[in-house]
């Protein structure tokens, strides 16, 4: 084999120079630049804001949904310092937004506690917007300065987040605050489409975490302008409430219990919000800072750890647990829990703050969580002896499951295979390029597996609607036939038997007909993954298949042509394409499509269309599968005739 030989020398090394590097990598910095990014670079603002509230500076804060598209976030803190830095011969303002990890918040003299410790926040944003403006109300003076992705003298080219005007005094001013505008890169960001849902979510949630505070969400994207306001007197009580609106809870008052820690220099001020509900599955939405570690981390752990030792504690001396014990899962059966703490200087695993790596953060909820619980327990024995006597009970019913697994496994070891007959298998073992397709009904299943590629597709045929899996109890769900034949099958086990690593599968896909049935079939499967394996979820391994709605086809004496459309939308957008004399043809369902018409546009992989599943918010969708899925009536009524177009 000739070896290649090229020259490698110092003209070939490239130097990103301040703020491009964020836009060369942006993933790094926000996550993505689909939805969640563009949704991501509103909290980095909307954070820096919060912060100053929650360190005693302001009490509100505005989000601002404009016309053009961009987003106004104002509150009423100290504004950021616009003095010239004296090494730096540029303002406040203009380092904070055009430099990376620049900011007030490693200096815990301004900051004890702040979300957007990275110092990234707002130079990411300006680095990842065609323009933003910032307003600095400070000292009896109003400040403004512009940033454009625009030539830059200095560096002789074009550069994100380029000063384009000095930082200018506009007038005087009696108010106190910042004020930033942004719109966001189109070059950069795939869509740029704010969801209102999600920003309300979040601003709920920053009420509930900060009591007494204001948080105001306009939007005036539409004829009229919509706002909302939000505020919360009893905080994480209220937020409790919100979240087991749709849930039977077994004790009236919540577990409510605060307090303190330190270890050397890390101090941390914890919040937790405990209710046991008549739920088969736990639910702990867990905070740092304000910000939702919505993969936990060392203080959610702490808090599990604590909380199980002290009800173990009592446990033996009310003479509960005598030949039986019972594990922390089978204590959390039920249980709806807030975990809200303050920490100085927190690690978070990557930049978008999902998970929190502290272990001095572990160390410190243990103690307050065992303390606190115990304490509890000693004043409310009655209702600790039911919630004891309920997790010996689920521990009976792991066991129980535990046996039929074991069994199950068994059967297999013997050479008997689960998955013969009942679900078509793939020829590859690579999983990464592996697909598990679950189709609604025998029909759409047999037409399936004919058009299916087999080297990497497998097919498994639904019989109609799985159980509601919200509303039954663990080992009936354990116990269905055809669930257990889909868990066999993905090889990752469910709760916390889980194992990701375990998996046979790149993608799980979930094909059901666009129809209302369709659609229930779709949101079950959803209810049951959501619930016993949301890894499949938050690993962004579920998707939906999108068969289309119509064909429209017009038949010349040569050939014949035809476009599929998935909506009705593109139905109008075919027609005029195809002209007249077209024919519609109406798809009731998948089983009414030959395999070649199932394999081009629902199963080939260059030419159909799949919807990801994400979280993008774990408290929201813990509320929303509850409130749609659950055994409580009233607010499920409510929500259809608020949002339900009849």
């Amino acid at each position: 084999m000739e070896e290649k030989r090229g020259n490698y020398s110092v003209t070939d090394l490239t130097s990103l120079e301040n703020l491009e590097p964020v836009r060369v990598r942006p993933g790094m910095y926000i996550g993505s630049t689909g939805p969640k990014g563009v949704h991501h670079c509103v909290w980095e603002i909307l954070d820096n804001a919060i912060d100053e509230i929650t360190n005693g500076y302001g009490d509100t804060a505005y989000v601002i949904l404009n016309k053009d598209k961009s987003v106004t976030i104002i509150d009423n803190g100290r504004g950021i310092p616009v003095g010239i830095h004296p090494t730096k011969k540029i303002s406040g303002v203009e380092m904070v937004y055009t430099e990376l990890h620049t900011g007030g918040k490693f200096n815990h003299e301004n900051y004890k506690t702040s979300g957007g410790l990275h110092g990234v926040g707002a130079s990411v944003v300006n680095a990842l917007s065609k323009w933003l403006e910032v307003e600095v109300h400070k000292d009896g003076r109003i400040y403004r300065q512009r940033f454009e992705h625009a030539y830059d003298e200095k560096f002789g080219r074009i550069m994100p987040g380029t000063p384009v005007t000095k930082l200018e005094i506009l007038g005087k001013t009696n108010r106190q605050g910042t004020k930033v505008t942004f719109m966001l890169d189109p070059e950069v960001f795939s869509t740029i489409d704010y969801r209102f849902e999600i920003i309300d979510m979040r601003m709920m949630e920053l009420s509930f975490q900060n009591k007494g505070i204001t948080l105001i969400l306009r939007d005036r994207r539409g004829e009229e302008e919509v706002e909302k306001t939000y505020h919360s007197e009893r905080g994480l009580l209220d937020f409790i409430e919100y979240l087991n609106e749709s849930k039977t809870v077994i004790h009236q008052e919540p577990i409510l219990f605060e307090g303190e820690r330190s270890i050397g220099n890390i101090s941390l001020e914890g919040e937790v919000c405990v209710q046991f509900t008549d739920s088969s599955l736990e639910n702990i939405a867990s905070y740092v800072n304000n910000i939702p570690t919505s993969e936990a981390g060392t203080h959610e752990t702490g808090f599990k750890t604590g909380m199980t030792r002290a009800f173990k504690e009592w446990a033996k001396k009310l003479n509960l647990a005598k030949d039986k014990n019972f594990e922390g899962d089978d204590l959390r059966e039920g249980m709806t829990a807030i975990v809200k703490i303050r920490l100085t200087n927190p690690i978070f695993e990557g930049q978008t703050k999902n998970k929190l790596g502290n272990s001095e953060a572990y160390t410190l909820m243990n103690d307050l969580s065992y303390t606190k619980f115990y304490e509890w327990i000693e004043d409310h024995k009655d209702i600790a002896t039911n919630l004891i006597n309920n997790a010996l009970e689920a521990a009976k019913r792991r066991e129980k499951i535990k046996k039929i697994s074991d069994a199950e496994r068994k059967k297999v070891g013997k050479g008997t295979s689960p998955l013969a007959g009942k679900v078509a298998v793939a020829t590859s073992r690579d999983k990464d390029v592996l697909e598990f397709i679950v189709v609604e009904g025998d029909s759409a299943g047999g037409s399936a597996k004919q058009a299916r590629d087999r080297r990497f597709q497998a097919i498994m045929p639904s019989k109609g609607k799985i159980m509601n899996t919200e509303k039954q109890k663990l080992e009936n769900v354990l116990g269905s036939e055809e669930l257990r034949l889909f868990n066999t099958a993905i090889g990752t086990g469910t709760l916390t038997s889980f194992k990701l690593e375990d998996v046979k599968y790149g993608k799980i896909i979930i094909m059901s007909d666009a129809d209302v049935d369709g659609y229930h079939i779709r949101t079950l499967w959803l209810t049951y993954i959501y619930r016993y394996m949301r890894p499949l979820i938050t690993n962004g391994m579920l998707y939906l298949a999108q068969p289309p709605l119509y064909k429209v086809y017009k038949t010349g004496k040569k050939s014949t042509v035809q476009r599929y459309a998935y909506s009705d939308e593109e139905l109008d957008a075919a027609k005029k394409e195809i002209g007249s004399g077209f024919n519609i043809q109406r798809f009731k369902g998948l089983g009414e499509m030959n395999p070649d018409q199932l394999w081009e546009t629902t199963l080939n992989p260059e030419t159909r269309t799949l919807l990801r599943v994400t979280i993008d918010d774990a408290a929201r969708a813990e509320r929303m599968v509850s409130l749609l899925m659950g055994d409580v009536v009233e607010p499920r009524k409510k929500y259809i005739y608020k949002h339900a177009e009849f």
